[in-house]
């Protein structure tokens, strides 16, 4: 478990956040955001507070108070407030999956049995329709455009709830200002991704975020001088918690990412000094660094580097550090595994990487590196109030990582007998499978569903090969997978599907047509079957430009993948 270093702000509610932090930090600025090339406007913590205060003031106004009111767009700060304007005095927020298909939308809206719903304008049209369809079985009454500047054909405009909160609260309405905050009650409604099945609603509750906030606060060096870039989709609770609210709990600026392909750009463009994002764009970035030091012949510079400290590192690679910004002092790669070489090579470079892990059950950080406990490979230790252990250990001394503590979430809602499976006497059991050190460190070895057995006994972690596939030049993302490779349908072998980037195999590998870039491919993957045991090695390949299937956070869908292959 983690020690706290720095000094933690005791936050009973999000609310209770809001009115504590707006004391210390409500003139430093809350938001920069980019409105066209090289123009900006910005934010100060104090004048977002007051419009959280006007819209939730208006949305009681509007007869939503104790309802659940639903949010849905790209990441903005008009998003982020209406969030707040709901959980902090009005009633539950259910954050939407932008990226899910009308019949998914209307599946969960009708699900949560929201009345309402902040919105990006350019949603909508699918969302009026949803409004209008199985009359009676919808409680959907109001939609509210984050864009629209007035009310328009029966859509409310955000900016407008904002102007009559403020005239409401001008007259003596203070029924969202002094709204109490019951910090034990489900406020988040969250649906689980769902890699591998149907998504469940979360029930989460202001202790539990808040618990979250504070264990971050207190471990990780975030603080009001602190620039933090917006990247992972702001509905999964990721992002919320580590990105959005922990800005506001520590005064930081939040800056929002102009796309995936500009983050690089964007780190520079806003100096920005912390970024929480998955594996896939560390890795990304860190091919990109070593092709221009192989280029500059300086990647033996890298292994030099080993034995000096990381503001030693800093000052040697001072230019790649100046690519980025120069100002980079926290990465924090989470939502999935990160190759540990990609992890080593950023400290190599003096860049502070670190693991975090969490689910959206946990709020959701459980463990995570920090500057004073890290360890290549590992998540780290726990947050200061979270317990771990494992359970059903192996021989090896793995077991399934179950946790405890104040930001494990309130059940599934309405779903008892799935809520019984994970949590057991307070232990919520997590799915993954990991070990723990002596010293407490724990490193996750893979998705316990996700294990493939083979016929003598072995267990083939999927997401291990594909680290090592994914090194390879040229091949941009991976998926493991087992084969049953004879009548027998236990004699299971491991096979891949390799997504490539054909022009770069051209030029690593100095080949030109299809079949001398699989000799090429072919040819890396057997030099890696050399190094693994005969069980683990990869029998069967299948080469693809088509990217694979994933979650909005990035993590590989198994089953879809596997079906497409087999052509389900």
């Amino acid at each position: 478990m983690c020690e706290r270093i720095n000094k933690c702000l005791e936050i009973t509610d999000l609310k209770d956040m809001l009115q504590k932090t707006n004391d210390l930090y409500a003139e430093k600025t809350a938001y920069k955001i980019k409105v066209e090339k090289e123009k900006y406007i910005t934010f100060t913590h104090g004048q977002i507070r007051n419009m959280i205060n006007a819209l939730g003031t208006a949305l009681i106004n509007l007869g939503l108070k104790g309802k659940r009111i639903a949010v849905i767009g790209e990441n903005r700060y008009e998003w982020e407030i209406s969030y707040l304007s709901i959980v902090c005095g009005t009633g539950i927020v259910v954050p939407l999956d932008k990226s899910l298909t009308e019949n998914e939308l209307k599946r969960l809206i009708q699900k949560s049995e929201v009345e309402a719903i902040f919105c990006s304008h350019k949603y909508i049209d699918t969302l009026e329709k949803i409004k209008h369809s199985e009359e009676g079985k919808m409680k959907l009454k109001h939609l509210i455009s984050m864009d629209l500047e007035q009310n328009s054909n029966g859509i409310f405009s955000q900016k407008e709830l904002i102007k009559v909160g403020n005239k409401l609260i001008e007259n003596g309405d203070t029924s969202f200002i002094n709204a109490k905050i019951n910090p034990e009650e489900m406020s988040i409604m969250l649906f689980t991704s769902g890699t591998t099945s149907q998504p469940k609603i979360v029930a989460l509750s202001h202790r539990n975020i808040c618990s979250n906030l504070m264990d971050i606060g207190s471990i990780l060096d975030i603080n009001s001088e602190d620039t933090l870039l917006s990247v992972l989709p702001i509905h999964h609770v990721f992002e919320c918690t580590v990105g959005f609210l922990l800005s506001f709990y520590n005064g930081a600026t939040t800056v929002f990412c102009d796309g995936i392909r500009h983050i690089a750009e964007n780190l520079k463009e806003y100096n920005v000094s912390v970024m929480a994002c998955v594996p896939a764009i560390y890795e990304g970035i860190f091919k990109n660094i070593r092709t221009k030091l192989a280029r500059e012949g300086k990647l033996d510079k890298l292994l030099e580097c080993k034995n000096k400290t990381m503001e030693e590192r800093k000052k040697a690679f001072e230019e790649i550090h100046s690519m980025l910004g120069g100002r980079i002092k926290l990465f924090i790669s989470g939502a999935a595994a990160l190759d540990s070489k990609i992890e080593e090579g950023y400290r190599l470079l003096g860049f502070n990487l670190v693991q975090g892990y969490g689910l959206t059950e946990t709020s959701p950080v459980v463990a995570v590196g920090t500057n004073q406990y890290n360890r290549i490979g590992s998540i780290g230790k726990t947050v200061p109030s979270v317990q771990a252990k494992l359970i059903d250990v192996n021989d090896e001394g793995m077991g399934e990582l179950v946790v405890k503590g104040p930001s494990i979430m309130m059940g599934y809602f309405e779903n008892s007998e799935a809520t019984n499976e994970v949590l057991q006497d307070g232990w919520f059991k997590t799915g993954d499978l990991a070990k723990i050190d002596d010293e407490g460190y724990i490193f996750i070895c893979g998705r316990k569903k996700s294990v493939i057995v083979l016929k003598n006994g072995k267990n083939i972690f999927p997401e291990e090969i594909e680290n090592l596939v994914n090194r390879i030049e040229g091949i941009t993302e991976s998926f493991v997978f087992g084969k049953q490779m004879s009548s027998d349908k236990n004699d299971i072998k491991i096979n891949v599907k390799a997504v490539i980037n054909k022009e770069r195999i051209k030029e690593a590998y100095k080949v030109e047509n299809d079949e001398e870039i699989n000799k090429a491919i072919t040819s890396k993957i057997k030099e890696i079957n050399k190094f693994m045991p005969q069980y683990k090695a990869i029998r069967g390949i299948i080469l693809t430009e088509e990217p694979l299937i994933r979650t909005t956070t990035n993590k590989i869908k198994r089953q879809e993948n596997l079906d497409a292959i087999n052509g389900a």
